[in-house]
């Protein structure tokens, strides 16, 4: 088994239809105006950035994010990743009972340095950390629905 790499798989069940959640998610500049942990995006053109993500553990993950895929009509948004983390990571919305549910699919390998060599003994801890970020992100996005 490869320490580094990870899979990860987030189901967010949130108010608001399927069309509001897909135009949000599609808008990743905006995504620090309701996601805590996602520090900063910076557009390089019209399907390349740069996003440094914070979460809970002291420090910043730095990945240029490349749109693979924009499907509407599936509501799949599907970007590669490369720099701390090199891999991909899937949105795909879908409608669920009165709202929506967004399914975040991510399968990276770490790059930065010292979390490789922490691999074994910080996997738990790195996981952790993820599903933190992840649940805030539920939380500020459903608020953004909502209005709040």
């Amino acid at each position: 088994m490869d320490w580094s790499r990870y899979r990860f798989v987030s189901i967010w069940d949130l108010p608001g239809t399927p069309d509001d959640v897909y135009e949000i998610l599609g808008r990743p500049d905006d995504y620090p105006r309701w996601w805590p942990q996602i520090r900063e995006v910076t557009s390089v053109d019209d399907t390349t950035g740069t996003t440094r993500i914070r979460s809970f553990l002291p420090y910043d993950l730095v990945m240029t994010v490349r749109e693979r895929r924009r499907d509407p009509g599936a509501r799949v948004l599907e970007a590669s990743l490369s720099g701390d983390l090199d891999g991909w990571a899937r949105w795909t919305v879908t409608a669920h009972g009165t709202g929506s549910r967004a399914v975040y699919e991510q399968e990276v390998e770490v790059r930065r340095r010292l979390m490789r060599l922490l691999a074994v003994p910080g996997r738990g801890v790195f996981r952790a950390n993820h599903a933190l970020m992840m649940r805030a992100g539920r939380r500020g996005l459903a608020a953004r629905l909502e209005g709040v």
